[in-house]
């Protein structure tokens, strides 16, 4: 069994290399989380396909048909196109919120690998992100499909979309390992963490374009760290246009110290996790 107390290093170097030499065991792990949402039901696997695009199809029948909101694509505006520009930003914040919502009950789920077992705590948080981005490579793939059918062909900067999505899982990850750490204490994190998600959604340009809001009110959305990646994400795969690169290459440098201090804080609070436990 594992010290629990023991000083567990909290640099980048070892973040990194740590991660890298259990990267199969986070492989298996993710494999298995994956499957065991879907054991036992009738469509398995198939509902990582089917969940997306009905989602899609009753928040673009609210917001375009309901709301009559639209993207100023053109004076034809489709509802496909329409529901193509949301779901880039459905992507984005699903494979946020789906991260972080499950982030603070982590260690609380896992007591186990507390108390028993000589464990990397810290892969956690890593096997939660990677099982999102499964899903988010799922609906990314049925997004290619619902681009070719409608229009026919791809914009070749669409290749460009994980290289814009990198930052974000980033400082994600940090976020997620912050939070399992701050479950294990404050056992309301995890009701809280809900509502700002939620909150996120809707202040953030994912049912709606930001040239839409009065200017006084632009800048709050601007605050939103998924309001980047969606706006970039739509130029490049929607629009064909080239990503920002000076305000991406801000991004990342941010995304990285706040991944890193996510890093930081879990390894810092971890000691106490077996006392508490």
């Amino acid at each position: 069994m594992s010290n629990p107390h023991a000083i567990a290093s909290a640099s980048p170097n070892f973040m990194v290399a740590n991660l890298w030499a259990q990267r199969r065991l986070i492989a298996q792990m993710t494999k298995r989380e994956v499957l065991q949402r879907y054991r036992g039901s009738v469509m398995g696997i198939a509902w990582s396909f089917v969940t997306p695009i009905l989602m899609l199809v009753v928040y673009t029948f609210v917001f375009s048909v309901v709301f009559r909101a639209r993207w100023g694509t053109g004076e034809d505006e489709s509802q496909t196109e329409f529901a193509i520009v949301l779901f880039v930003g459905m992507i984005v914040f699903t494979l946020f919120a789906e991260t972080v919502n499950r982030a603070p009950s982590l260690i609380l789920t896992n007591i186990n690998y507390v108390k028993k077992v000589v464990f990397p705590l810290e892969i956690l948080a890593v096997v939660n992100i990677s099982a999102a981005l499964f899903h988010a490579a799922i609906s990314f793939l049925v997004l290619i499909i619902a681009i070719l059918i409608s229009r026919g062909s791809l914009e070749p900067t669409l290749i460009l979309f994980p290289l814009i999505l990198l930052p974000l899982v980033i400082a994600t990850l940090g976020a997620a390992w912050f939070l399992a750490a701050l479950g294990v204490y404050i056992r309301d994190v995890g009701q809280t963490i809900g509502i700002i998600t939620t909150a996120m959604m809707f202040l953030s340009p994912v049912f709606y374009p930001i040239s839409s809001l009065p200017e006084s009110f632009q800048h709050i959305l601007h605050l939103n760290p998924l309001t980047f990646v969606i706006e970039q994400g739509r130029a490049v795969v929607i629009f064909g246009q080239m990503p920002d690169w000076s305000g991406l290459a801000v991004y990342y440098a941010i995304c990285l110290l706040v991944g890193w201090l996510g890093f930081f804080s879990f390894q810092k609070l971890r000691r106490g996790f077996a006392d508490v436990l």
